[in-house]
């Protein structure tokens, strides 16, 4: 454990902005999840509702930094591919 005060508070910090950017990768999981729950099911107007609330979670998610922005674009293109593929 850390000794003088400053670093005391910064562990605090740590742990703290840990659990708020864990429930944040949780939550752009799920929305990934569900997009693709909804194209394996076959609802092509299910998937796609769910894909454009997900393409908004997974930006403002790439915003806050949580994931770099690359990773954002490749996660929505995969999954506009996947929805453009169904049959």
């Amino acid at each position: 454990m850390a000794n003088i005060a400053s670093s005391r508070k910064r562990a605090r910090q740590a742990v703290k902005r840990n659990a708020h950017n864990s429930s944040l990768r949780s939550k752009l999981r799920t929305a990934i999840k569900s997009v693709r729950k909804a194209i394996a099911a076959g609802d092509k107007a299910a998937a796609t509702q769910t894909f454009s609330a997900s393409t908004s979670v997974i930006d403002s998610i790439a915003d806050k930094r949580i994931i770099h922005k690359n990773a954002a674009a490749r996660y929505k293109s995969r999954l506009a591919a996947a929805l453009k593929g169904m049959a």
